[in-house]
């Protein structure tokens, strides 16, 4: 998970891995801010699911992808970032010139969610922003790392 600079006038996209929903984020191009982007649902075909990442990625024009990795509380590896690191390395293996890294995202969710019902977005509405929301959280965090 060591810090990695994208190319110089390159943005990064932000994603949060969920069991149903994909949370992407993009960041400006100077890399200084993150934004929610969008949400994938889940196909049922994680090859597709994958290749879909990389098309936005391209669409983008993203020089890195920063995928969040779910460690429990405690710091430890558990089932689901397992389950993010398999898809970071099947990733890796179609991604080509697009670098592809890790970033805790510990308390990504709850953070969102905190913010969402601060700004007074009613429950339905935070379930169709929440993902995208949660990767921008995780995307700016890295941001603040990958460039202190």
């Amino acid at each position: 998970m060591g810090v990695v600079i994208a190319p110089a006038g390159t943005r990064a996209l932000g994603v949060d891995l969920g069991e149903r929903r994909i949370g992407l984020a993009l960041s400006d191009p100077s890399r200084t801010v993150a934004s929610p982007h969008d949400v994938l649902r889940r196909s049922g075909d994680p090859a597709a699911d994958r290749r879909a990442i990389l098309a936005v990625a391209v669409e983008v024009g993203a020089g890195v992808i920063v995928v969040g990795l779910p460690l429990s509380l405690s710091g430890k590896t558990g089932p689901a970032a397992r389950a993010a690191l398999d898809e970071v390395e099947a990733m890796r293996a179609i991604a080509g010139e697009i670098e592809i890294v890790l970033h805790d995202e510990r308390l990504t969710t709850v953070t969102a969610e905190r913010a969402l019902i601060e700004g007074g977005v009613r429950r339905d509405a935070r379930r169709q922003v929440i993902d995208k929301v949660a990767a921008a959280v995780m995307l700016q965090s890295w941001l603040g790392r990958a460039h202190p």
